[in-house]
């Protein structure tokens, strides 16, 4: 990250503060954008690649988005460097596997980022805490109408913004939720939920989005059509499942406290106690613990840490992020010993 971040900090949206939260740890906002008379990413030349990481820096930089973020070049987006701002949910995993020429936007707080030729010319995001679709939206849409003043966009009167996967035409528009569904998994209810979301054209997906795997109970829910829908008709759908699966979590939590107490307070503590004494915890291990311990907070049941550092901690826990934590690069076993006392301390600290 930036020399003037700490490597403790994460993005606002991590901080619990928004609505919902204990069960919504986020939402985001994404568009697809590109430019008028320009191969598609994936068909441009290098030199294409170059001019459209130009075009992007400068309408950032006239429209004053530079000043309040930063800017991040193709030399500097290593692996290691991609790796890191993937677990931050600041990059694709497309993004951080491509070859491409690329150029990446940080906006301030880690609530905003700009990609630059990854499937598309521009994919732009904003991540807000909570259910709070209404701030992500208006930061995004705001990024683009700037970006639009700058740049001439691909579109078709017909179908709308063009874009390279024809499942983006129209709008453009992704809205996700990043929902911690502990209560409808250990009671079983889980897979009936998200089917429900899936029959009605909703994408279920892991911590990372398309392909990824769910660790921790953590699921991302988003639209997987933009044609032939507007942005308001994709936020209010998005928005009324994401409120149907709050209700049924908390539902199945108040039926775990109340029929399955001593059985749910024992794998919660046990959680912590492990997280408060293990000398060795994987990247897995770490996420799933840390994932119980939130639940036992959002329950009441824990008290001594609260819900904004069990989420941060999910993100600091990854092996990117503990590197750059550390300021050193680690094997894998010495990694599993320094993240176990990272987060032993970083627990008694909050306790």
């Amino acid at each position: 990250m930036s020399s003037d971040k700490k490597p403790t900090e994460t993005g606002r949206w991590l901080d619990a503060t928004g609505p919902d939260a204990d069960v919504v740890v986020s939402v985001r906002v994404r568009f697809a954008r590109n430019l008028e008379g320009v191969p598609f990413a994936n068909r441009a030349q290098p030199a294409d690649q170059d001019r459209v990481v130009g075009a992007a820096r400068l309408a950032l930089e006239d429209t004053g988005y530079l000043g309040s973020g930063r800017f991040v070049d193709d030399e500097q987006l290593g692996d290691d460097r991609c790796r890191l701002l993937l677990e931050r949910h600041l990059v694709s995993p497309h993004f951080a596997d491509s070859r491409l020429r690329r150029g990446l936007y940080i906006g301030d707080g880690e609530a905003a980022s700009l990609m630059v030729n990854e499937e598309d010319h521009l994919r732009f995001q904003s991540l807000a805490s909570g259910l709070d679709f209404p701030r992500a939206f208006e930061a995004a849409s705001e990024l683009d109408e700037k970006l639009e003043s700058q740049l001439a966009y691909a579109f078709s009167a017909e179908l709308g913004f063009l874009t390279a996967c024809p499942t983006n035409l129209g709008t453009g528009m992704r809205a996700s939720v990043l929902v911690h569904l502990p209560g409808l998994v250990l009671s079983r209810e889980i897979e009936k939920v998200l089917r429900g979301a899936v029959q009605i054209g909703l994408a279920v997906r892991g911590l990372y989005g398309e392909g990824s795997e769910v660790k921790g109970n953590l699921f991302q829910v988003s639209n997987q059509k933009t044609l032939g829908q507007s942005e308001s008709e994709i936020l209010e759908t998005v928005t009324d499942i994401a409120r149907q699966v709050v209700d049924y979590e908390r539902k199945a939590r108040e039926y775990l406290i109340k029929n399955l107490r001593t059985e749910t307070e024992d794998k919660v503590f046990r959680s912590l106690a492990l997280l408060r004494s293990a000398r060795i915890l994987t990247t897995d291990e770490a996420i799933n613990l840390l994932a119980t311990v939130r639940f036992g907070v959002a329950l009441g049941v824990i008290n001594e840490v609260s819900l904004g550092q069990a989420s941060r901690l999910l993100v600091l826990v990854r092996p990117a992020n503990l590197q750059e934590l550390l300021g050193e690069k680690l094997a894998p076993p010495e990694r599993d010993e320094r993240r176990a006392t990272f987060v032993r301390e970083s627990l008694t600290r909050e306790a």
